[in-house]
């Protein structure tokens, strides 16, 4: 079979990752073609219906900004899925990856990380506003951004995805997602729509402009909360306080203040004030001018409810006991290895509504 010689028989040097229903292996094509293949669990829940399912969600999507999904195949019990391989690995790695590992080092300046934060911009209006289907992601994170060659951003996993049809109510049974990054009517709630992703978009971009987690818990005190500190130094008009060290001095300080004030416009508490995806491409791209919501009555009061509200979320891990409570080790974003291409629970399948 193609994809056995393609991964050497699916060696354990070629294991890139571990997905939520088996592993993944990284491969070669007789022409050369690198490739990614998730290779399904015999013992997995998920049956063909899913499976094939999956294949014509990604399949049906073609954007330059999401990853690209080659075939499938089929024997017997195993089923598997074929992608694009990415050579740098997730957004997460380039920002958080180990510092005393130089070789695995992305140096990501200010533009790169402009153009990185736009791709995944315009990869959210196409799967919200402009494919066919009209998706929404769930799991929009740092892990779900895969970096290619140049550095160009592709959002991965669709197996959390949600078809946005008409006669959805928009209330979810099972919320699937990372806490973190899930907006509070979600999280807390179970009402998805799009405007989940934008929220989730707007805690990805801040970690982009900082360069830290968007949450950390602390011994003894409350945990960090990246959102909270954007809006305290926003109150006290500090904002560039913000910006990863790492960058330096040779940036644009009006696209870092555009980044983080739309950054905080798609955070808002109440959905329906975030803006669509279409608009926030045009405010990160200039041709637009960004939207104001929060003025000097309203931060103090946005703040408390954003940080009360995910501290609720940090006490509904410690007293929930459903399947989405196991991402509690993982409040930032999932891990990786040294030699994944993509974050452990890359491609997690989970097409289940109840």
């Amino acid at each position: 079979m193609q994809i056995k010689a393609a991964t050497n028989d699916f060696h354990a040097s070629n294991k890139i990752g571990e997905g939520g229903f088996g592993p993944v292996y990284k491969g070669t094509l007789a022409d050369g073609t690198m490739i990614a293949v998730k290779q399904l669990s015999a013992r997995s829940k998920q049956g063909n219906r899913e499976f094939v399912t999956e294949i014509g969600l990604i399949s049906a999507l073609q954007h330059p900004h999401l990853v690209k999904l080659y075939g499938c195949c089929i024997e017997g019990n195993q089923l598997m899925l074929i992608y694009e391989y990415l050579e740098n690995n997730s957004l997460a790695r380039a920002l958080f990856g180990p510092q005393e590992s130089q070789e695995s080092q992305l140096t990501l300046d200010w533009p790169t990380r402009m153009k990185i934060c736009i791709g995944i911009a315009r990869g959210l209006a196409y799967l919200h506003e402009e494919s066919r289907l009209k998706i929404v992601h769930r799991d929009i994170k740092a892990t779900n951004v895969l970096l290619d060659k140049n550095l160009n951003p592709k959002i991965s996993d669709f197996g959390l995805a949600k078809l946005d049809e008409e006669d959805n109510t928009h209330i979810s049974t099972r919320v699937a997602g990372t806490y973190g990054y899930m907006a509070p009517e979600y999280a807390l709630h179970g009402r998805l729509t799009e405007k989940a992703d934008v929220y989730s978009f707007g805690i990805v971009a801040l970690e982009i402009v900082s360069g830290r987690r968007n949450t950390r818990s602390r011994p003894k005190l409350e945990p960090f909360i990246l959102l909270e500190w954007a809006h305290v130094l926003k109150e006290n008009r500090n904002l560039l306080e913000l910006v990863d060290t790492r960058i330096g001095s040779d940036c644009n300080t009006d696209e870092v203040m555009a980044m983080i004030n739309i950054a905080l416009l798609c955070t808002n508490p109440t959905a329906l004030a975030r803006p669509l995806m279409s608009s926030v491409v045009s405010m990160l791209e200039g041709k637009a001018e960004v939207q104001e919501y929060l003025t000097d009555t309203s931060i103090s009061s946005n703040r408390q409810m954003s940080a009360e509200t995910m501290r609720k979320l940090y006490r509904k891990l410690d007293e929930d006991d459903t399947d989405i409570s196991q991402t509690k080790s993982m409040l930032a974003d999932g891990p990786w290895t040294n030699s994944s291409t993509f974050a452990a629970d890359l491609y997690r399948v989970n097409l289940t509504s109840g």
